[in-house]
């Protein structure tokens, strides 16, 4: 019997133009009703993934920024495991030194030195991923998370590594040059104390070894009795690997990686078709 379900958001409870179906909505509500705890599991940092909960009037815990932070329904920290901050440093640099733009999320929100590359990046990557979603939607979108104030401009990142007001949850880089994106892979084995992943292959997610899906998921789950082999995760790329090897049911949704596919057993179909909801419901009706 299924007792808790965790589900990734991007490419997986999310369609490409960030919305929450209304069956997906359905399926979690009825879940709940049932008793079973859902809980959201994503590379997003707290205010990106409260923001399209609430557009879409859901309210649940969320394992935030890989596990680095976990909030409850209400939005309160549960639990936070940020990266130390001389390995944070370090690996900035190797991020800089390779030339990829990367982003540092904190307690205090996410930040960047360069807005217009931003939205530029973000543009590329979601309209390469995604060719069938006009360009001007994808922009828009982009857009959105600077005005809204999901992203914050700051002039050097070195303020968030000497303050001790932030604590650093994660550096998110991007680029559509493979080359740089593999140098910078390489740069950051040299360093101790880092989970480095992937939320698609344009990028690099770099967090603290305690601040990953599944660890946090296990403590989740064992906080309300739960045990992982009564726990559904949905997932569809490779930074959500490490939740979907501890639960007794992994599913991947149709647009997954092969790899996760294959890790899984289980596919359900795409996040364009409400992959999630028709996997609850699934199992809802075992």
């Amino acid at each position: 019997m299924i007792r808790c379900i965790a589900t990734d958001m991007d490419g997986t409870l999310l369609t490409a133009t960030q919305q929450i179906t209304a069956e997906n909505k359905e399926a979690i509500l009825k879940a709940k009703k049932q008793g079973v705890e859902v809980v959201v599991a994503t590379g997003r940092s707290f205010q990106e993934a409260r923001f399209v909960l609430e557009e879409s009037g859901l309210k649940l815990p969320m394992i935030c920024v890989n596990g680095a932070e976990v909030r409850s329904d209400n939005g309160e920290i549960v639990s936070s495991s940020p990266l130390n901050k001389a390995e944070a440093r370090q690996a900035a640099l190797r991020l800089v030194e390779s030339g990829v733009y990367f982003e540092v999320y904190t307690n205090r929100g996410t930040f960047t030195e360069d807005e217009d590359m931003a939205i530029t990046i973000i543009v590329d990557i979601f309209s390469t991923a995604n060719p069938e979603v006009p360009i001007e939607k994808i922009a828009e979108a982009a857009e959105e998370r600077m005005h809204k104030g999901l992203i914050t401009k700051i002039e050097h990142y070195d303020r968030l590594f000497e303050d001790d007001q932030y604590e650093i949850y994660k550096l998110l880089a991007f680029s559509l040059d493979d080359d740089k994106l593999e140098a910078a892979k390489d740069g950051l084995k040299e360093i101790s104390g880092l989970a480095v992943s992937s939320s698609g292959r344009e990028n690099i997610e770099i967090t603290s070894l305690d601040a990953q899906k599944g660890v946090a998921l296990e403590k989740f789950v064992a906080s309300r009795g739960i045990s992982l082999e009564e726990t559904m995760a949905l997932g569809d790329n490779f930074n959500d690997v490490s939740m979907l090897e501890k639960v007794g049911k992994p599913v991947a949704m149709g647009n997954a990686a092969q790899e996760i596919k294959v890790l899984c057993g289980e596919v359900t179909l795409t996040n364009e078709e409400s992959g999630v909801g028709k996997a609850i419901m699934k199992v809802l009706e075992d």
